[in-house]
């Protein structure tokens, strides 16, 4: 199936392009997103990520119809054939303040887009990181979360503009590596995966806790613990990953070189799998 010409939006499941000025998504961040590749006309990873919208919808407490949305990214992914679709939901409208509306009407944006392009080089021969400045606030309410906040992303993607670094590592306010801008991070140390607790801050990536889940399953299981800038410095093979390009290997951050080792050559395979 070919992708449509334009990029489609639906808001309410009627196709449209304009939100309200008081939307509280527009006003304050009140609400969650999800990115989702679109494979042969089918959701990829579809269970784990409205597993964390509905851990999202739960906390927030986002009064939502979880089965209507789906049924509406399931149709909209067939129609799709291959792309994106971005889903968006937000507590709706409200007037100014920040109380929550005592019976919100909740808004769900769904746009679909084209495949992204990304160099096969970042795949095949792994990218370089950039060390952003900016560092992630501690939340531990909001840690996790796929949440409409990404002021904090934003800053440190402007930071560089080069395209030497496909990937940008950021830190917590101690200094220790939590994630990436847009993807998770892992590390083999001591003939181990380990990737950063997500107990503080940072995001819960889809592709992170299906690399987590095949790995126990094989017996080799991850281990999410505080990493400092230190080990990440001493390990033996980092990979960074998200549910859109899947697995690219980190062979450079500032001095620091690795190799592409045969360890994250085995994931990147188990990510294929699910994404193509």
């Amino acid at each position: 199936m070919a992708a449509p010409r334009v990029a489609e939006c639906l808001v309410n499941g009627v196709q449209t392009r304009a939100v309200s000025v008081r939307d509280r998504g527009l006003a304050y961040g009140d609400g969650l997103f999800e990115t989702i590749l679109v494979r042969h006309g089918k959701a990829t990873l579809a269970d784990l990520h409205f597993q964390r919208l509905a851990r999202g919808t739960q906390i927030l407490r986002l009064p939502v119809d979880l089965s209507l949305i789906r049924s509406e990214v399931e149709q909209q992914a067939m129609r799709l054939g291959d792309g994106l679709l971005k889903l968006t939901v937000t507590r709706g409208e409200s007037l100014r303040g920040y109380a929550m509306p005592q019976q919100p009407q909740v808004t769900r944006i769904l746009q679909s887009s084209a495949l992204p392009s990304y160099p096969p080089q970042h795949a095949e021969q792994g990218i370089r990181l950039y060390p952003c400045a900016t560092r992630l606030g501690d939340q531990p309410m909001l840690a996790g979360l796929k949440h409409l906040n990404r002021l904090e992303q934003v800053l440190a993607r402007s930071e560089w503009q080069d395209s030497i670094h496909a990937e940008g590592l950021v830190r917590d306010l101690a200094g220790n590596p939590i994630e990436c801008t847009m993807s998770n991070l892992f590390i083999r140390l001591d003939d181990r995966w380990v990737t950063p607790a997500l107990d503080r801050c940072g995001v819960r990536g889809v592709m992170r806790d299906f690399l987590i889940e095949q790995l126990a399953a094989q017996g080799d299981a991850v281990e999410q613990r505080s990493i400092t800038f230190d080990e990440l410095l001493r390990s033996n093979e980092v990979f960074c990953c998200n549910s859109v390009f899947g697995v690219w290997p980190v062979v450079a951050l500032e001095d620091r070189q690795w190799s592409v080792g045969v360890h994250t050559r085995t994931i990147q395979t188990l990510a294929k799998q699910v994404l193509n």
